[in-house]
């Protein structure tokens, strides 16, 4: 399975590991490299795995889930990381998703509907419900004004729009008719002129400043 979707699973409780990897493991484009029971575990694993895709737990002995997407952060690690909780409380989500989570899906998710969270993260897309999207929106209302578009060039706001749309860097580039290189190259330079940390807040940004594809 040399193109499949490497996952590594990340949550304290066996049971539920075990659960999710005997899912995992007969879908033909999804494999399962390695399991972690904390979030500290779960930083080692995936530096020293490389997954694509982390299914990470929020709450967790020791380092919890929040924690541990910070640090994974700091390493500058590439994985994207969904989480799956059994909370679904925004005070539970919400820190998450503002510390790196590309989405969240409850623990009684569909299995299909699973697999297809891990395809569509693994894409670049943004996983968000609309609860927690508005709770997010209200967080960065008070210091994100207006002022700031204004700085963005023509194309920085095209690719935002897109980004809002929860299109991946090569999505953009395909619509755009762009180098991937040259779209990171925008993304990097919305971040830094909206001082927004990564592509979920510059999509809520836009969502809430009617920036759209």
């Amino acid at each position: 399975m040399a193109d499949a979707i490497k996952v590594l699973l990340v949550d304290d409780h066996q049971v539920v590991r075990r659960g999710l990897r005997t899912f995992l493991e007969v879908q033909d484009d999804i494999e399962v490299v390695g399991e972690a029971a904390d979030g500290a575990e779960g930083v080692d694993r995936a530096e020293e795995l490389r997954p694509d895709v982390i299914l990470m737990d929020v709450k967790m002995p020791g380092m919890d889930g929040v924690d541990a997407l910070r640090r994974l952060r700091e390493l500058d690690n590439p994985a994207r990381v969904l989480v799956v909780t059994s909370f679904t409380e925004q005070r539970t989500v919400v820190p998450a998703l503002r510390a790196g989570a590309a989405g969240y899906v409850y623990k009684d998710v569909d299995p299909d509907a699973l697999a297809g969270a891990i395809r569509s993260v693994h894409a670049g897309h943004i996983l968000l419900q609309p609860e927690v999207a508005g709770a997010l929106l209200a967080q960065e209302e008070s210091n994100s004004g207006t002022g700031r578009a204004g700085s963005l060039t023509e194309r920085e706001r095209e690719v935002l729009g897109l980004i809002a749309d929860g299109r991946s860097n090569r999505e953009i580039a395909r619509a755009l008719v762009l180098s991937e290189k040259t779209v990171k190259t925008h993304v990097s330079n919305i971040l830094m002129k909206l001082d927004l940390a990564d592509r979920t807040q510059a999509a809520l940004w836009a969502v809430r400043h009617g920036v759209t594809g």
